[in-house]
Parts: structure tokens; sequence; C-alpha cells
């Protein structure tokens, strides 16, 4: 499937677009690539586009003020990421957004998706969507992280991005869930012994 095949099928499963809609928005789509551990996004940048991955897988993350790296999601083809704090107020944000292989996506800059719902209302209900599952994924993770074994976040994990889970680094999952890559290898390790 092309790229534009995958992000109107990606948008078809919220609003229905006719061709000529369609074909507006893709012309709006701007194609970038980054090399394996590229930024696409610094923290204490202004993030104006929102990333549709193609292939590859990006991540996104903040630096503590100890100079550990907290991983806050993972983008797999057919997702979407931005830095939402400051692509929503047009401010600096705290996020890193960086390849972990060889990443393609479809980028929609700000001032676009603003044009969008002037022109094609349909897509305020797709990124409105667009944005409560990512508040309610973003709450449900926070909750997790307040209430769940480590095992338990993990076995998450794994349901929320299966066919990841051998493709990402042990170090970056270990970050996702909040223990040590030591500790996510003898989780592991346990885990596998229990089946």
């Amino acid at each position: 499937m092309d790229n534009k095949s995958l992000i109107l099928n990606n948008i078809g499963k919220w609003i229905n677009l006719t061709e000529a809609e369609a074909d507006h928005f893709t012309s709006l789509l701007k194609p970038v690539t980054a090399k394996r551990k590229e930024l696409i996004l610094e923290a204490g940048e202004i993030c104006r586009y929102s990333y549709f991955v193609t292939s590859g897988c990006l991540r996104g993350y903040t630096i503590d003020a100890n100079g550990f790296e907290h991983v806050l999601n993972f983008a797999a083809p057919n997702w979407w990421i931005a830095d939402m704090y400051s692509l929503l107020s047009q401010r600096p944000g705290n996020t890193y957004i960086q390849a972990l292989e060889p990443t393609s996506t479809l980028a929609l800059s700000k001032d676009a998706q603003e044009r969008l719902y002037r022109e094609i209302p349909a897509f305020e209900r797709f990124f409105r969507i667009i944005t409560e599952n990512s508040l309610v994924s973003f709450q449900q993770r926070l909750l997790d992280n307040l209430s769940l074994t480590a095992e338990e976040r993990y076995q998450n994990f794994c349901k929320r991005y299966a066919g990841l889970t051998d493709s990402i680094p042990a170090k970056q999952v270990a970050s996702y869930i909040g223990v040590t890559p030591e500790f996510l290898s003898k989780m592991k390790h346990k885990l596998l012994y229990k089946k």
C-alpha cells in the first residue's frame, strides 16, 4: 500500500472524504524522513507538525534534570505523533521525537491543519477524535504507572505495541514502563519460565 492510501485509510476509519477532499488533504502533506537516531523535534522547539508514520518507528521522550530519558510514546506505521502541548499552544515544548530506525512520515503543519478545519469541517471531527484518544491513552498510562506492577505495565506495553516488542530496544521499553534495563531483562526471563 502506498503512503497516500495508508494515511487515507487511517483517516477513513473516522470520517468520509470525497475524492476532491482527499486530494486536497494529501496535497498539504510534506514527506519527512529520518535516519536512525535522528531527531525530528527537540525540546525547546515549537512543534509545528503532526507526523503520520508510514514506515519505521519514532519515539517521543523527555530528559529530566538529572539527564535521564523518559519515553512517553512510540509511533509505528499507521500512527500519529506530535508534542501535543507545543503543537496546540504553539509554545516551546519539552519533548524530543527521534527515529529508532530509518523512518518515513507524512507531516501535516499546524497551519495546514487549521486550513483543513475551515475548508473541510470533517477534519475537526477527525483531529478531535485523535486528540481525545491520545488524552485517554496518556491518562490510562499515568494510572497504570501509579497502580500496576512492573510486570503488568510490561504486559500492557506488549498489548499496546504488539508487533514492535522485538524491534524496540530493551533500554527504550524499560524507560517506557519505568524500570531499569537490567530489571526488565530479569522480568522477561521470569515471564518466559512462567509459560
